[in-house]
């Protein structure tokens, strides 16, 4: 498959930048590339580093594997809040911590809102992989229960807060998964008061979260970064104007550039970042707009 090449002037404007947010192998379906491998290509085209994120397994003694492998680049570890890791589990939040991982991500394919918001794809958009997976699991009588993070009042539930307390104290980074706008809300607000200094809003232009300006601009308000991620654009849940207009509504200042690459019908992983990068030139914005997303906000949110 014909993919595009990204221009030299987007490399030098990611160069330095953390991709927060990659599906490589190995993992339980295909991916394009493996994580050393792509340790080498990042080094190759001057990328700092990139999270590893699974929806099942934890990622961070593997990512430790790969920074002894291939210094200079940043491999960084990871944990998403799923059934297969007991959902939203103290302990193992706190064994990630312990052994390096960055950052933490609320539930994707086990929260209640995406089971609630599977088939609400656009015409022409790709279905994610992970969604087959999920079936298959469904077929065999055990799938885990989908996971709720706010009670029938609408308050944070009393794990979450367990979560949230061991987040702050190893100074990770909480991702909001695939929960529903009002869900990331109220998770923002109490993670917030609750010590957790670095926050990201997963991808709010994804089918499942589709965050309205008003409420990106509250989030951000509360300290978080706005992932705008290649792949929401790029497989059509998502126009590529929508996510432009949401980046200048809410503020560059605001965003963080990630491609949530990995899958092998998509473009090269390590070109994500640059591919995205030349997208914002052509819609007008600036070098130091696109720096600022790619580069500064990565560095400050995923470095200690």
């Amino acid at each position: 498959m014909e993919h595009p090449t990204p221009t030299g002037r987007a490399r030098e404007l990611v160069a330095g930048g953390y991709d927060a947010h990659v599906h490589v192998a190995p993992d339980v379906m295909a991916r394009r590339i493996d994580d050393v491998s792509l340790a080498h290509r990042f080094a190759a085209v001057g990328l700092a580093g990139f999270v590893l994120k699974s929806h099942y397994v934890p990622t961070a003694e593997r990512a430790e594997v790969v920074r002894g492998v291939v210094p200079g680049v940043e491999a960084l570890g990871a944990l998403t809040l799923n059934g297969s890791v007991g959902g939203l589990n103290p302990v193992a939040v706190e064994i990630a911590g312990r052994q390096g991982a960055r950052v933490v991500w609320l539930p994707t394919v086990d929260a209640a809102n995406e089971r609630a918001g599977r088939a609400a794809l656009p015409p022409g958009a790709a279905a994610p992989m992970w969604a087959a997976l999920q079936d298959e699991l469904a077929a065999q009588g055990i799938v885990a229960p989908a996971i709720a993070v706010l009670d029938d009042a609408g308050r944070v539930v009393p794990a979450l807060h367990d979560v949230f307390a061991v987040i702050a104290k190893h100074d990770m980074v909480l991702a909001t998964g695939h929960l529903s706008g009002p869900e990331i809300v109220a998770v923002v607000d109490a993670a917030a008061g609750a010590g957790v200094r670095r926050i990201i809003v997963t991808h709010p232009e994804f089918t499942s979260q589709q965050l309205d300006v008003d409420t990106q601009r509250r989030l951000a308000g509360r300290g978080a970064l706005l992932e705008r991620c290649f792949t929401t654009a790029y497989t059509r849940k998502v126009s590529w104007e929508l996510l432009f207009a949401h980046i200048r509504a809410a503020g560059p200042e605001h965003s963080l550039l990630s491609s949530d690459l990995g899958q092998p019908f998509n473009p090269p992983v390590e070109d994500g970042l640059a591919l995205l990068a030349d997208r914002l030139l052509g819609a007008g914005f600036s070098d130091d707009e696109i720096r600022t997303m790619a580069v500064v906000n990565s560095r400050r949110l995923l470095r200690p």
